[in-house]
Order: C-alpha cells, then structure tokens, then sequence
C-alpha cells in the first residue's frame, strides 16, 4: 500500500463564538470527515453582508460530493470557491456593497495526500513530533513587511495594520488562494481557525496547547475558552482534527 492509499480515520473538534464584542458572528465553518473535508471562512463586511459571505462559501463547500482522487477533490474545491466568489461579488452589486467578502481556510484530505488551500490570514496548523509548524501563509500588509524583513512577528502582532489582508474570497475579479499540499501521517493533529484565535494565543501557546492529551472536542474548547478569557475582540472559530491511520488490509488470496 503506498502513502497515498493509507486509509485514515479523524476526531473533530469544531466550533466557533461570537466573542465579547462583536454582536453577530460573520465566521462559518464546515467540517465533513466523510469527504475529507474541513474549512473556515471568516466574512468581511458587517452585518447581511460578511456573514452571507461566509455562509455563501461554506454552502458551496458543503457540495463537493465524492472525490475519486486527490486532484480531482483539489479541483472540486477549486471550482466551488470561483463560485461562491462570483455569487459573493453579485451579491454586493445587488445590494450596492462596497466591501464583502471572506478569508478561507481549507484542509483536504484524500488518502494519506492532504491538502491546504486558503486566501487571508485564516490559517492551518500542524502539530507533528512536538513540533508546530504553520502550514499556510498570512496573505495580509503586516505578513508581507515581516517577510521583507521590515517588520519584526513581534511588531506585526502589535501593528495597527495588522488586520489589513491582500486577498480574499468575494474580492477582487477573480479568486486568488494559495495551495500547498504534503503527505500525512500517523498521530497528526492539525489545527484550523480564524485570525480571531490568533489575535490572542501566539503560535508557541498554541504548540504547547495542541500537545496536550485532550481530544480534538475538548481541545477545540480550550482554545475557544482561551480566547474568551483574554476578551475575544473578533470572533472565533476553530476546527482540530487528529488523524489516526487505519491498519493495513491482507489483500493476499
């Protein structure tokens, strides 16, 4: 059996808040093991408009129906987001909108083959031999300058344009994500959430959390808890999957 015929099962710990501020939640996510799928999309635009845009996005997500490969659930998920952006851009026509859209985030999964695609600065972790390392890149002002070298992480974490992103789902003529792709293993435990989480919990608080015990539910809660405990300024949604490789079939007659 090669890496990309391992079989996998997953544990989800999936949720999102409102947070302490914000009077309505524009977040949505999805999460559908069956597919082998799992996404954020964090809306931009107030009420009636970043949460239809988010919800546009995960609607469109949700249709994936059964990939039979790795492309072809890549180019599934391609095709939904072109849609959800071109429904995304009518709707802000039609209601005369100027700003309307979502960062996304979106973990693949077919096989032992997984799969990053996103746009913004909602991200994707993996937690691996005791090590955190951010699968995505922040597609955001303060992401770029630090990438330059001319701003510190720790400056880009204080900066008042910290929240400012460079791409979205719902902007611009046409979507733009990045995608990156790798081979999973055995015991990964990967982590999905809007910059809500990452706001307040810096990525050596999230290492040390995400290599506790605790399941992918209840860990899911602590991160909401977390961030609820240091005043949750944005919303906040999160989605922790721990994967475990299924043991090999005889297939000898």
């Amino acid at each position: 059996m090669t890496a990309t015929e391992v079989l996998f099962q997953f544990r989800t710990g999936a949720l999102s808040d409102t947070g302490l501020v914000r009077s309505h939640n524009e977040d949505a996510l999805t999460a559908i093991p069956d597919l082998g799928l799992w996404a954020i999309a964090d809306g931009m635009g107030g009420h009636a408009a970043g949460d239809v845009a988010s919800g546009m996005i995960v609607e469109e997500l949700a249709s994936l129906g059964v990939p039979v490969s790795a492309q072809d659930q890549r180019a599934r998920v391609l095709e939904r987001i072109e849609r959800a952006h071109h429904r995304i851009l009518a709707h802000a026509d039609a209601h005369q909108l100027k700003t309307v859209g979502a960062t996304l985030a979106v973990l693949l999964i077919h096989g032992g083959e997984l799969t990053c695609i996103w746009a913004g600065d909602s991200r994707i972790y993996l937690w691996r031999d005791h090590a955190l390392t951010p699968l995505t890149q922040d597609h955001s002002e303060v992401a770029q300058m630090v990438a330059a070298g001319t701003l510190s992480a720790a400056e880009a974490r204080q900066s008042p344009r910290r929240n400012v992103i460079t791409r979205a789902i719902g902007i611009g003529a046409v979507p733009q994500p990045d995608m990156v792709g790798g081979a999973l293993r055995d015991g990964d435990r990967l982590l999905l959430c809007s910059d809500g989480l990452t706001e307040h919990v810096t990525d050596s608080e999230l290492g040390a959390m995400l290599a506790l015990p605790e399941g992918a539910e209840p860990m899911a809660q602590a991160l909401i808890a977390l961030t609820l405990e240091r005043g949750a300024r944005d919303n906040v949604s999160v989605i922790v999957v721990d994967c475990t490789a299924l043991p090999a079939t005889d297939e000898a007659t």
